[in-house]
């Protein structure tokens, strides 16, 4: 793997649902006013969620760099472990790319988002690098780096570039702070390049223009380069070393150059001796008369390569080899042509057979026989221009489908739109996902899944309307472009058959296969006028597709767009709520059926927004799983419980919903001691309620935890039991202190005989088990006295109370008698 590129990018123009936005703004509200840099602990400790796999932390700058500590993304990225490892001790490549990040970062102190190309297997793949400088209280220059995996990898098409005898070069370029190009790193070559720049090819290979011996470290050539590169122009460069000359191709490719190598030496020794080596050059060579145009002598490489014999070539006339349709542009060039010529772009020539090649000329002006003669000399770059058409080929189609990618899909909607401004014409994009596509990968691996979108691939194509195209944009993501002013109902027809393709069964290795598709549909201009827009839209509706259960087609509703920001209004609201706190807890009793007495308060959490009210959790909680802040807000949750519970008798428990995501930063345990320690609460009388969702990934790990958890004396219940598929065995993985009924069981007892068979399995599984029955949902007597009858231990429910803010506990516990406890309690812990 090796760095071949790094460019500065927009990071302010991101999606605010994408990670680098998120991790942006995260920096950005962690800074404080008169703060060059925010405090490392603001930034990086708690909220990252998911992304935290995507993150490296690393201390020092300079040459003296060192990675704390990296997530499993970074890890394979630079496929091993890096801990406590040096940049120094990792692959050369993406040291560079990590040290210039972070050099940019602190140096200009905020965050700098690099784009890294790398090289796997002849494959090269971009990444996204985001660093975060950060101020550390211990001193240390600390920055916090995001590698993210972007579109799709390319081939650097090798073999065609061993087969040239011309020398060629990919050059990276290496920027300075500022996002100058100020030298270059070789990141591929050919054989033909170490022999003309006189090195060993494992010497040459990612070495610096700057740090070698040869022909292209001088500073005039660098120079030269860098013009090139922020030109993003093709230039030609000739350097003179000892006793040999070599001729620079240069053409920019990104942010990377291909350099093709001519050694032109021999050519320039014949312009000074052209009867002595004329005859025996290698290169097709010819003089022609300058008034006439017909040939008056050419070399035996003119002859072998054009395919003429030597008395017919004599006979000739330059418009011989000239293609009719350039004849015209040939002779232009000719008449303003000085002492010497150079072509400035290439030629086409015809050769005996009638076919054609490409190439470069150069030529003087000389006199012959006592002719006013033009020595001329053609490079023959037929092989190289078709490598270069297979390059760009690749940087606008997908290497696995041949289909167009996302950059050529782009570049063809901005055009058909462009074309169809200001009329009435209609553009239509569709936006196709895959179904089930994710089984096939899991269940018979990625070569099963690739051939498997090449077949895709080829039905799509088979039904796109004429003038139309079809883009895969990555992994299983398809797009197309529908002109010729399309109505709905050739978009819903056309969404219709390409589902029904897609959807027939595939035979790939002697399997049959069956996925299905979804499609979203936006038309221009009712449903935007920007390919953006267009592309925002679709996939909008094709999420609403997706979301229906698949299969289907939907075009887009204003009311999406309106759905997707009230979205994001909420995710911004949601970041600034803990820090202006909006947010409570109400807690809900928990009633011993036996002793008619409250054990318990669950608690839960309320949000009193400022301009909507109370917004429900189940609204804003799954936003803030999302978003990375459920750990955050977790973490508040438990503290201001603990903090309240300690205030009640001390018989009195409090419990707390935790969310999977919890599990996942690894310091959850650390949170509850933390929790109980600043509160005083005894562990023991507090409850942590999990769901079944927890077990679905990382098992062990999550176990360990809650093992960790009980050892404490916190008691450990399982909610919404009985609705999963598996939460019997679950029961056997760890011994949990009560399971909860779910409310659904709860709420149809008096008309399901079915729930009343699953209610009474439960507490009498709960009875043998010796674990606690908690019944939620309890409205009506009528249930109660089910539920009592049934032996469950505990209920809750508006039968009881809804839940209250802190401030009502005391009331709820005299309704219930049990002020005297109170005061007893109170007393004790006085």
């Amino acid at each position: 793997m090796s760095a071949i590129g790094i460019s500065n990018e927009n990071i302010s123009g991101s999606d605010l649902f994408s990670d680098l936005s998120v991790l942006e703004r995260k920096w950005r509200a962690a800074l404080k006013p008169g703060r060059l840099l925010p405090p490392f602990e603001d930034v990086t400790l708690g909220g990252l969620g998911r992304i935290a796999d995507n993150m490296a932390l690393l201390k020092g700058q300079g040459g003296d760099i060192e990675i704390l500590r990296a997530g499993r993304e970074v890890d394979a990225w630079l496929e091993s472990e890096v801990q406590h490892t040096p940049l120094a001790m990792l692959p050369p490549d993406c040291a560079l790319t990590l040290a210039e990040a972070c050099a940019s970062a602190q140096h200009n102190q905020k965050p700098y988002l690099a784009t890294a190309h790398c090289v796997r297997h002849g494959k090269v793949q971009a990444y996204d690098v985001l660093a975060l400088p950060m101020a550390s209280r211990w001193g240390d220059v600390l920055t916090s780096i995001y590698v993210h995996t972007r579109g799709l990898d390319f081939d650097l098409l090798d073999a065609v570039f061993c087969a040239t005898d011309d020398g060629v070069l990919s050059l990276a370029a290496i920027r300075d702070a500022e996002g100058h190009p100020v030298d270059f790193q070789i990141v591929h070559l050919n054989q033909g390049a170490a022999r003309l720049l006189r090195l060993p090819s494992d010497e040459l290979r990612w070495l610096r223009l700057s740090a070698g011996t040869h022909l292209l470290s001088f500073t005039n050539v660098l120079a030269q380069l860098a013009e090139a590169t922020g030109a993003a122009a093709n230039v030609q460069i000739e350097v003179e070393g000892d006793g040999f000359t070599l001729k620079l191709n240069v053409a920019p490719v990104g942010d990377m150059l291909s350099v093709i190598l001519t050694d032109i030496t021999d050519l320039k020794r014949r312009e000074r001796s052209f009867r002595l080596l004329f005859d025996a050059n290698p290169m097709p060579m010819w003089v022609f008369d300058a008034q006439t145009k017909n040939f008056l002598n050419v070399n035996d490489a003119a002859i072998r390569h054009y395919g003429y014999d030597r008395a017919t070539f004599l006979g000739m006339n330059l418009l011989d080899i000239w293609p009719e349709d350039e004849r015209q542009a040939h002779a232009s060039v000719l008449d303003e042509v000085g002492d010497i010529y150079q072509s400035t772009h290439n030629w086409r020539h015809m050769k005996a057979d009638g076919s054609k090649i490409e190439v470069l000329t150069f030529g003087r002006r000389v006199p012959f026989e006592g002719k006013d003669g033009f020595l001329v000399t053609a490079v023959d770059i037929t092989e190289r221009r078709r490598a270069e058409a297979r390059i760009a080929y690749m940087a606008h189609h997908d290497n696995l489908t041949g289909l167009p990618n996302r950059v050529k899909f782009r570049e063809h909607l901005d055009q058909a739109l462009e074309r169809s401004d200001g009329s009435d014409e209609r553009i239509g994009v569709l936006c196709i996902d895959l179904d089930m596509f994710k089984n096939v990968n899991d269940s018979f691996g990625h070569p099963v899944g690739d051939r498997l979108l090449k077949m895709v691939a080829e039905r799509l194509h088979a039904v796109i309307p004429a003038d139309s195209l079809v883009a895969r944009l990555g992994g299983d993501e398809f797009a197309m472009i529908v002109k010729r002013n399309p109505m709905p109902r050739d978009l819903n027809d056309l969404s219709a058959i390409l589902i029904a393709d897609v959807s027939a069964p595939y035979a790939v290795d002697g399997l049959e296969l069956v996925i299905g598709a979804s499609v979203g549909i936006a038309m221009s201009p009712g449903d935007g006028v920007t390919g953006d827009d267009l592309l925002r839209n679709a996939d909008m509706a094709l999420y609403r597709a997706k979301s229906e259960g698949g299969g289907a087609h939907c075009f887009f509703e204003q009311e999406m767009d309106r759905q997707a920001q009230t979205r994001r209004a909420l995710e911004f609201d949601l970041r600034h709520a803990l820090a202006n706190g909006e947010f409570e807890l109400h807690y809900q009793p928990l009633v011993d059926v036996a002793a008619n007495r409250i054990v318990a308060f669950e608690s839960l959490i309320r949000w009193r927004h400022p301009e909507r009210g109370m917004v429900s959790p189940a609204e804003f909680i799954p936003v803030a799983e999302d978003i990375g802040l459920i750990v955050t807000l977790g973490e508040w949750v438990l503290r201001e419980a603990c903090t309240e519970a300690a205030k009640w008798p001390a018989d009195i428990k409090v419990a707390v919903n935790l969310s999977p995501i919890q599990f996942r930063s690894r310091n959850l345990v650390q949170t509850v001691i933390a929790a109980l320690a600043h509160s005083g609460l005894a562990p023991t009388r507090l409850e942590l309620e999990i769901t079944e969702s927890l077990f679905l990934a990382e098992t062990e790990a999550n176990l360990a935890m809650l093992h960790q958890l009980r050892s404490l004396g916190v008691r450990i219940s399982m909610d919404d039991f009985g609705t999963g598929y598996s939460s019997l065995s679950y029961l056997r993985s760890f011994p949990f202190d009560k399971i909860k009924i779910d409310r659904s069981f709860v709420r149809d007892l008096a008309e399901r005989e079915d729930c009343v068979a699953i209610v009474k399995a439960i507490s009498g599984l709960g009875q043998s088990l010796n674990i606690s029955t908690t019944a939620e949902g309890v409205e009506t007597e009528d249930q109660l006295e089910r539920l009592r009858a049934m032996g469950c231990t505990e209920v809750q429910g508006f039968l009881f109370s809804a839940a209250k803010p802190g401030v009502d506990i005391a009331g709820l516990l005299d309704r219930f008698g049990q002020g005297r406890t109170k005061a007893k309690g109170a007393a004790a812990a006085a």
